[in-house]
């Protein structure tokens, strides 16, 4: 399925993104193009997604041009679909060369990780045409690895992901950090309590599980709203849409319970500490608002790629690392009321997180981008 462009889009050469599957490989390229615009707006960007993924559903109403193909993952525990695995790339590759003759060779192919970049990075390299990467963890996907050695320049979303890549590959290697939205500076954390119907002197902790919702740290939220919370506490709680149903129930004088929160700019601001998932993305928005966190990676995650970024972000003293099997309401209060009564160890962890954020990320890639691939 290819998105059709708008008729007023500029007839320039074509630069194709690829990437997807999740949104942490996807709303990075999308940043990235964003924020191309200005600076080189005679350039096409065109994503290339899987049918499968996360970019069905967002691209459509992204504002670019696309392509949906049928593209799978390795196929790791169930090695007999890889059959699907095979069939897929193939028809991919295909797709690529008609889009290469009905829109003209693209001039670079912009890699941001997940199975859905790699057939577009290998076509890209068969026909000679140069290659970036953008690798948002701490621990490099596989698409990243396998293709680092050729890359024009690979920008990272965490510096410690330099010592998972080939030696050769380092010194085109930026720490750029995630494209994120910045931090506004219009809304104070006074204007975004009485956004949440929220005292100016309580404690505000942010619980985010995700677009889907975490069920281990709704579980644990759940049971710890019930016990009655610390004096002084309130909760901004967004249980993810699937999950929102089972916990909606929860709201109180000093709950707010909600299924997902686009934009979330007044969370941030009116939160004192966070309670999330451990996803390069959601970190990244972390650090830039420099707000403490206790991090819960997902232990299902491929390559446990969470719980390196947890690590890493907790050993530059940014957050507290609190594994899953290790979560309940009784461990969280825990924590909670421990920050809470402890102002000097969150000052100094918001202090940490400020110094990893990167809130301009999105134009510094891009400026990197079009340095990489001599595109004026």
């Amino acid at each position: 399925m290819t998105g059709v462009p708008r008729q007023d889009s500029p007839a320039g050469p074509l630069l194709l993104f690829a990437g997807g599957g999740t949104g942490g490989h996807l709303y990075p390229g999308l940043a990235i193009a964003k924020a191309l615009a200005p600076l080189a707006p005679q350039l096409r960007p065109w994503f290339i997604g899987a049918r499968r993924g996360i970019e069905r559903d967002v691209l459509p109403g992204a504002g670019f041009p696309h392509t949906l193909l049928d593209l799978h993952p390795l196929y790791r525990r169930t090695p007999w679909d890889n059959w699907r695995t095979v069939r897929g790339a193939v028809g991919a590759w295909r797709a690529l060369s008609a889009l290469a003759r009905a829109e003209g060779m693209p001039v670079g192919v912009v890699g941001t990780g997940g199975y859905a970049a790699g057939v577009a990075l290998a076509w890209g390299r068969a026909h000679g045409i140069p290659t970036v990467l953008h690798e948002p963890d701490s621990h490099p996907g596989l698409t990243t690895r396998v293709f680092a050695g050729g890359a024009r320049a690979i920008f990272l979303g965490f510096p410690e992901a330099v010592a998972h890549l080939p030696p050769r590959a380092g010194a085109r290697c930026h720490p750029l950090g995630c494209p994120i939205d910045p931090p506004s500076a219009t809304i104070d954390r006074e204007a975004a309590r009485r956004h949440w119907g929220l005292p100016p002197d309580t404690f505000v902790v942010l619980v985010v599980g995700g677009s889907q919702g975490a069920r281990a740290l709704n579980e644990a939220m759940r049971a710890w709203v019930a016990q009655g919370l610390p004096p002084g506490v309130a909760v901004i709680w967004t249980t993810g849409r699937r999950e929102a149903e089972g916990y909606l129930g929860a709201e109180g004088p000093l709950v707010r319970v909600r299924p997902y929160l686009a934009p979330i700019a007044d969370a941030y601001a009116a939160a004192d500490l966070a309670v999330t998932r451990a996803g390069a993305m959601t970190i990244a928005e972390l650090c830039a608002w420099g707000i403490p966190s206790i991090l819960v990676p997902l232990p299902t995650a491929a390559q446990d790629h969470q719980t390196q970024n947890a690590r890493a972000t907790a050993l530059a003293g940014a957050a507290l690392h609190l594994p899953q099997g290790e979560l309940s309401a009784a461990r969280l209060g825990e924590l909670v009321v421990a920050l809470q009564h402890d102002p000097g160890r969150r000052a100094a962890m918001a202090d940490a997180a400020r110094a990893r954020g990167r809130p301009a990320a999105a134009q510094a890639i891009a400026r990197g981008v079009l340095a990489a691939m001599g595109i004026a």
